[in-house]
């Protein structure tokens, strides 16, 4: 079942063009990741796709809904994280879901979520105390405590030593096997090779390839999602 449809979507800014064009499907259940250079829309893509900033052009359903017009109904069924998500550094863990539940009509329970993500020993801890990792874990849950059926994450593991990757990795995958779409914008290959059933790769604000982390390889005739992006655009990532 297709959970999010956009066609032909543009974005603009002052400085050009962000998006222009872009055409995915995502189905329900699937980790789809939306990679390629920082820069390159992705971002932008998702913003608009969770109603957080209006398009300029094309269409977007999110779970059937008008992310501008059903914006309020939508955000009841998602879970966003962005780049640039942060808290004030004296709120505690157990404040900040508990604050973020009471956002919600139908919440999960926070103490129960907190236990399954394993922050019931850090529910004391503020936000300041936290490590890049734990922060990451925390990002995460405030994402899940509305129930949502679609989850966005935004570069969330960029900044991250290699072990709060792999586990941050891990944290995606179980929201997967609980039944939870994931969304992954990321401009690590490897990352989107790692854990997506299927990826966009998009450069300049246009998708140059979609399909599983095997198709584009072979699409690529490359080792790597590194390499195929190298042999699509002629460009190295960065």
């Amino acid at each position: 079942m297709t959970v999010i449809e956009i066609d032909g979507l543009t974005k603009s800014y002052k400085a050009g063009k962000a998006v222009d064009g872009v055409s995915v499907r995502v189905e329900r259940g699937e980790i789809f990741g939306i990679a390629g250079p920082n820069g390159a829309g992705k971002t932008t893509v998702v913003e608009c796709a969770s109603g957080l900033r209006r398009r300029d052009g094309g269409t977007l359903r999110v779970l059937g809904l008008d992310p501008e017009g059903d914006r309020r109904e939508l955000l009841q069924r998602i879970g966003v994280q962005l780049q640039e998500a942060a808290l004030p550094d004296a709120i505690k863990v157990g404040e900040a879901l508990r604050m973020y539940a009471s956002f919600y009509d139908k919440p999960a329970d926070w103490r129960k979520l907190m236990e399954e993500w394993g922050l019931t020993d850090k529910r004391r801890a503020r936000f300041a105390s936290l490590s890049g990792g734990w922060k990451q874990r925390l990002f995460i849950a405030l994402a899940l405590v509305g129930n949502p059926e679609v989850v966005f994450l935004d570069e969330l593991t960029t900044g991250l030593d290699p072990a709060a990757r792999r586990m941050t990795w891990e944290l995606i995958r179980d929201m997967r096997d609980r039944g939870i779409t994931v969304v992954l914008v990321t401009h690590f290959m490897d990352e989107a090779e790692a854990l997506c059933d299927r990826i966009a790769i998009i450069d300049q604000g246009r998708v140059i390839a979609e399909g599983s982390p095997r198709e584009l390889i072979a699409k690529g005739r490359s080792a790597s999602l590194d390499d195929a992006y190298f042999a699509l655009t002629g460009r190295e990532l960065g």
